[in-house]
Order: structure tokens, then sequence, then C-alpha cells
């Protein structure tokens, strides 16, 4: 008779190995890591003794779950912002707060939380995407889990790396530090193809490839994703991805919502895994991944979370219950998904779509023993049926609840017993969230109340510091503005021509400012070239007045517009919205030794007619003065001198109608 460690005996063991295999009183034999033997109770016991025999009395033992998909640290961040779309909850508040206090302490924080909650859930590994990997790796090591770390890559400065370049030296050193380790297996995370470059995608790709550990990226997780790739570089996302050769890495896609049966066949035959999230597509709205078509066709397809901040748990057996029954609704067919296959991706399929199934994902011999205790005497589980091989599936599937995880184990050793964590103080822990909770609370508290707050924490948000003057006014002749322009007095720089279309947001404070949306489309022989989009934050309509109505406006406050007008409308929620919309010449000039902006504009949006503006930027009053004094020169060479000057913006005018 053989010697092991641990003999567990007197359980309903759930294999969920290539057959499906069960023992109904079976024993799993372990010695150190790794499982010995597994099979009938009476023949386990005849081969092995255990210098330590438990009694499962009668529990379903089974492989732990695999969260193939979240991010640990964000269980500080749990319900902070919902009911948003994506681009919104992400860009608006998640990426804003994570600039702010993501630090390799609250990471540890974060991640060390989440490791409580899955443990007590029945989850066993985990795989994340977050940035400071490393504490991640260490809080997960601490707490005796398994998991697959990924370093987050973006094209733009994140908490962790002040540019991508550096993003990249951490990782390789992050990975170096890690690999081999016995619970964490390394990775590296290009966030996704829109926060990405197609060069950053390419390096990533390399370095996980030298490196022989996993990508993890999310793929595919909007519509709208899909549709900007398309629009911008003419084929979907998983095309697109391909060619930048992400596929000769280990991948691990996150999502897949919006992908057809040719793109399903591609990840199938790259070898990659792909992890279904079903409450946070629910709650994202994000829509229903082709689940079923994609183990038809033999993908490999885990189940995750995704981050505690969009689920907003980290709960594994409501997700396995929601990727079963969403899963018949959007087929019409309750055959779809049944219970043995959606606990089968929750477990074996979901290793081998994190490319560590010769780790862990079923209990078969020299796999780790990472294993799990299941009651299911509760009340919400009774009685128990044996009738059919499945019934038990159907009962952890369709009635079990995380609760009823009592006992356990990774890599050989307890994690919990009896409801009772052994690696992690979850007491100390949440106090010190629920402190930084309440900074977090004070940070967006302070920054919800002021539009500029809103506008800088987006990102790209500069001052213009200089003053401007400028005059307008309305003209019935602008062919007589174009002819007098060729003046020898007046040196043109260049000239541009292009179609402005604003929409200004108006607060119910005034106080705020007006916010206005543009987009340029720029004109060149009479085809569109190219559109910049852009946001500025007009305050005060002016600081001063000189002759001519020409006014001296203070400075503004500018950002890249990288999102849609629907985004900022729902991000800044103004009370109203007003369109403006012109078709304008401009020509940049220099007149006795200065330099202005001539604008001729032609409002469409209201129909206002024709206007004149010329403006140049200064520095003082004085400065402002004497370039005042040039703009009247202006006006009367521009035959526009007897024109009504106007001392409004465009705006104004549309009050005004």
């Amino acid at each position: 008779m053989t010697q092991v460690d641990i003999l567990l005996h007197n359980a309903h063991v759930l294999t969920m190995d290539e057959t499906l295999t069960q023992y109904n009183r079976g024993a799993v034999a372990i010695h150190g890591d790794s499982i010995v033997a597994v099979g009938p109770e009476d023949k386990i016991e005849k081969e092995y003794s255990g210098k330590e025999t438990i009694d499962c009395k009668g529990k379903i033992l089974m492989p732990g779950l695999i969260n193939a998909h979240t991010h640990a640290p964000m269980t500080l961040l749990r319900g902070i912002a919902d009911d948003l779309r994506l681009d919104v909850w992400l860009q608006g508040y998640m990426f804003p707060v994570e600039r702010q206090f993501a630090s390799p302490e609250s990471v540890w924080l974060g991640t060390s939380i989440a490791c409580a909650e899955l443990i007590k859930s029945g989850v066993t590994t985990f795989n994340d995407m977050y940035y400071f990997e490393d504490d991640v790796a260490t809080a997960a090591a601490n707490a005796g889990m398994r998991a697959v770390c990924g370093q987050s890559i973006l094209k733009f400065p994140t908490p962790d790396a002040a540019s991508y370049e550096d993003a990249m030296d951490r990782a390789r050193d992050y990975i170096k530090k890690w690999k081999g380790h016995p619970l964490i297996v390394p990775a590296i995370a290009p966030h996704a193809p829109y926060t990405t470059t197609e060069g950053i995608l390419r390096e990533t790709a390399d370095l996980a490839k030298e490196f022989d550990v996993p990508l993890h990226i999310h793929l595919s997780e909007t519509s709208f994703e899909v549709d900007n790739m398309r629009n911008e570089q003419g084929m979907p996302v998983i095309p697109y991805v391909k060619k930048q050769g992400l596929f000769e890495a280990k991948v691990i896609a996150a999502h897949c919502v919006h992908i057809d049966t040719g793109e399903i066949r591609t990840l199938q035959h790259a070898g990659a895994g792909v992890s279904h999230n079903p409450s946070s597509n629910l709650k994202l709205a994000s829509g229903f991944a082709p689940v079923t078509k994609m183990l038809e066709v033999g993908l490999n397809v885990g189940i995750g979370t995704d981050g505690p901040a969009s689920n907003n748990d980290l709960d594994m057996f409501e997700e396995v219950r929601l990727a079963a029954l969403i899963a018949k609704a959007v087929t019409n067919d309750p055959t779809s998904l049944p219970a043995p296959q959606a606990l089968l991706m929750a477990t074996r399929l979901g290793a081998q779509a994190l490319h560590i199934g010769h780790l862990t994902g079923s209990l078969t011999p020299n796999r780790r023993a990472d294993l799990i205790l299941v009651d299911l005497s509760p009340v919400h589980n009774s009685p128990s049926f044996r009738r059919s091989a499945d019934n038990a599936y159907a009962q952890i599937v369709y009635a079990s609840k995380s609760t009823d995880v009592t006992d356990a184990m990774i890599n050989g050793k307890w994690v919990m017993r009896e409801r009772r964590l052994l690696t992690v103080q979850e007491d100390e822990l949440l106090a010190q969230a629920a402190d930084l909770a309440k900074q977090i609370d004070s940070f967006l508290i302070e920054r919800e109340q002021s539009v500029l707050s809103k506008l800088i924490a987006l990102g790209g948000s500069m001052e213009e510091e200089s003053f401007e003057v400028q005059v307008k006014v309305k003209i019935a002749d602008p062919d007589r503005v174009i002819r007098e322009l060729m003046r020898n007095e007046i040196d043109i720089l260049y000239e541009r021509h292009y179609k402005q279309h604003d929409v200004y947001f108006i607060f119910d404070d005034e106080t705020q400012g007006r916010l206005r949306y543009r987009e340029d489309d720029f004109i060149e022989q009479g085809n569109l070239t190219t559109t910049r989009a852009r946001l500025t934050l007009l305050g005060q309509k002016r600081e001063g007045k000189f002759e001519h109505e020409v006014l001296l406006s203070r400075s503004r406050y500018l950002a890249p517009a990288t999102n849609s007008l629907r985004f900022y409308r729902e991000y800044f929620k103004p009370k109203t919205e007003i369109p403006v919309e012109k078709d304008r010449l401009r020509w940049f000039i220099k007149y006795k030794d200065t330099e202005f902006y001539v604008n001729l504009d032609h409002m469409t949006t209201p129909a206002l007619g024709h206007f004149l503006e010329v403006k140049s930027r200064t520095w003082s009053r004085k400065d402002a003065k004497n370039k005042a004094d040039l703009l009247g020169e202006l006006l009367k060479l521009l035959g526009a001198a007897d024109a009504n000057a106007a001392a409004q913006d465009y705006i104004d005018f549309v009050y005004e109608e």
C-alpha cells in the first residue's frame, strides 16, 4: 500500500475529465502538490493510505472553479459607477479614479480582498489583467491562489507607466521574476485594440513568444468597437489583430461577443482561449457571445466574472448558471449548453483556455491538487436525485450557491476549511478598503461639481494661456472680402477650408461655462480629407471691449475629443445642447508685421448668413489695445468698416433667435 499525504474519501467525485467520469462514493489520493489517484473509494483505499484521511461526508468533490477573466484589484472600485455604457464607465470613471488612486499598495489590498472572495466562492485559479501586476501576483501567491497575472500595456500613460515603452520594460522584468513559480503564471496584457496600436500588439506578441507566456486581451466586446474597427481599418477586430501577428502567441481573448463563424474558426485554428463573461456583458449591455457556436467548433471557452466594478462580484457559481441560461434564451433552445458542459467551461475548458490545462481544471492523476467540496444538503438544493448521471451537474449549475462551498485546496494545501479562510485575514483588509472608499468618494464628489474637473479627468486637457482679441461683423458680400484679401498690404501665409459642426452643452449652473464639442471637416479641392474633433470649455464671454466691438476673450480649456458625441452627452449631462454649423474659409495673414486669423463664415445652422471674423492672440492688455486698432484698419481694408459689428459668439446669436 502506498502512503500519500492526504486521502479524501466518502465523496461524490466529479473529475471533469475527458469523459466526465464520476465516482459516487469516490476517493482522491494527494501527495505533495499533485493528485496521485482518483477512483471508487474501495479501490483507492486498498491501494493508498493517507497521513491524513478526511471524510467528505458525501459532499461533491470537484476541481476548483477557474475564473477566466477578471481585474482583481477592482474590488476596491466595486459600485462607484453603475448603469453606464462601457465607454463612459471606463473612460469617464474607471480610468480617472485609477490614475488618482492605483498604487502598489492599493493593488495588493484589492487583490487580497478578491482572493478572499474567490476562495469562498470555490475559485482556485483566476486570470487577471491590471496595473502593478507584480503586486497582484504577490497578493495571490500569499493567499495560496493559482493565477495567470497579465501586466497591462496601453498606448497612453497609466498608473504604473509613463509610456508604453515603460510598460513593456516593466512587463519584461515582471515576467522574468515570476516565470516558473509554482502558483503564478506571468502574462502580458495589451488591454484592447482600441487602447493600443499596431506596433504595441506586435511587440507584446513578440514578448509573449519570447518567454512562452500567455497574452491576455479584450477583443470584440462591443458592437461599437467592431464598427469603429471596420470604419478605421476596413476589417473586423479578429482579422485586424491576426494581421498584427497576435495569434502567434498563446492568446486569452476576453469577451468575443461580436464575432462571426469565420472569426471563431480563426481563434480555434490559432489555439486561442476565450473567456465568456455573462454578467458583465449583461450589465454593460455589450451583447450575447455566440458561445454555443464557439463550443461546436472546438474552441476552448472558459467563464469569467470580469472585474468586480462591472459585475459587481466574483461569484463564479452565478456566472456558470447565467452562461447556461443565456445560451438557451439566445438560441431559443432549452437543450443549449447543458449543465455538464457549462460546468466544464468553468473547470477543464477554462484551464485549457488559459493554456494551463496541463496543470489544473480536472481531478486526474498528475494534475495539481486544486479542488473544492460542495455541500448539496442545504434547503435550496434538496432533495438530491440520482436517476440521471447529469443530476449532480444540474444541482451544481442550477441550484448551488457559492456559499455551499465548504472547503478549498490549492496546490495540495488547504486555503479554506469549513468556510474558514486559512490564508487571508479579511476583516483587516475590509477596514483598509473602507478608508480608501471614503477618499474615492470625496474625489468623485468634488469632481462631479465641476465641468472643468470632469474635462481634466478625461486626460489630455490643456489651458490656452493667451488672451485673444477678435471682432465679428455680419456681411452681405463675402466675395468682396475675398477680393480685398489680395491687397499688397496683406501677406497671406496659408489658407484653409473646412466645415465646422459644433454642439454647445449648456448647464444649469451658468458659472460652469459652456462646453463645445467641435468636429472640423477639412476640405481640399471640394473633397473631405480628414476630420478633427475637440472639446473647448468656454468661460466668461469677454474680459474687456475696445472700439469697433473688438473683444478681449479669456483663456479656454481644450481637450482632444476622442469619443463620440453620445459619450460626452452621457458623461457631462448638460441641461440642453445647441447645434451650430458653418462653412469656414480661413486665412492666416500678416498685416503690419502682425499675425491675424481671418475667418469668412457661412452660418448654415441656424441660417444666419455670412460673417467676417478677424482675431489674433495676445499676451498683454497693451498688446491687445494695439491689435484692436489694427483690427479696425483691417475691417476697412476688407470693405467691412460699415458693417454691423457683433459683440457676441455664434452661440449667442442662436439664443437671440
